[in-house]
């Protein structure tokens, strides 16, 4: 068969195929960012208005396609407020280098370190405690993302990751109990840190404040969010804006080691 031809016939060229692959691509991760926020349901009422005015523009009906062109370009002012948390996302996602990322870890094999081995010990004892004793806590592995505007909520700690350490934390006693640990360049660097709570309407009913938490840190950062739930014990872990709860401690060890260990 002569795809050549084929593809003459329907005067379709190969870069056409590269453009619709790429804005295709594209599109897809824009949906990823705003899969169960609010906003989906302006990508899914924009990327109809956009199909129709391009239909319109093709058949020729003049007055509408002007009118929907217009509907479009004042719609870019409002694209930009209403969109305003999943711009700065995807902003993020470019600059901390995911985009690329996501099509180098498709083509080369993935190498692993032991740089996060001591913390990750640490943390998956504290929570096994932590969890056995109902006891709430939330911790934040920094990763490339900055997150200084967390940082500067919190308390100035800088030690090293110790479960004993992090259990006297989240002790529900202690005045720093309340909010999240952020360990940071190998570091338990803040306590008490004050983290955006995550706005996503698919979560259970049952999702309280510290969870909220925890997702909003992961939907704008690279930073893995390890949650105990002071009601059930449950381990759940955050990341990329996707929780996965009722962890073991063990599985909880396994997930992060694939995460914080993945060049």
């Amino acid at each position: 068969m002569d795809f050549a031809a084929i593809f003459n016939f329907l005067d379709f060229r190969i870069i056409d195929v590269l453009d619709i692959l790429i804005v295709a691509i594209l599109l897809f991760e824009l949906y990823k960012l705003t899969k169960g926020t609010a906003a989906v349901k302006l990508f899914w009422m924009l990327a109809l208005i956009f199909v129709t005015w391009e239909i319109v523009s093709y058949f020729h009906f003049t007055m509408l396609s002007s009118l929907m062109g217009e509907l479009i370009n004042v719609g870019v002012l409002a694209i930009i407020i209403l969109f305003q948390p999943e711009i700065r996302k995807f902003l993020l996602y470019i600059g901390d280098g995911r985009l690329v990322r996501f099509f180098s870890d498709r083509f080369a094999k993935q190498s692993t370190n032991t740089a996060y081995a001591e913390e990750i010990e640490a943390v998956k004892k504290a929570c096994r405690h932590m969890s056995a004793n109902m006891t709430g806590a939330l911790i934040i592995f920094a990763r490339k993302t900055p997150l200084d505007e967390f940082l500067n909520t919190g308390e100035e700690i800088d030690a090293k990751p110790s479960a004993d350490l992090l259990e006297n934390i989240f002790f529900k006693n202690s005045p720093l109990h309340d909010g999240a640990v952020i360990i940071k360049d190998h570091r338990i660097t803040a306590a008490r840190c004050i983290l955006p709570v995550s706005k996503n309407r698919n979560l259970p009913q049952e999702v309280g404040l510290r969870h909220r938490s925890a997702l909003g840190a992961t939907e704008f950062t690279d930073a893995v969010a390890v949650v105990v739930s002071e009601q059930t014990g449950n381990i759940s872990i955050c990341h990329n804006g996707i929780m996965t709860r009722d962890l073991t401690s063990s599985s909880l060890r396994q997930m992060l080691e694939e995460i914080l260990t993945k060049e």
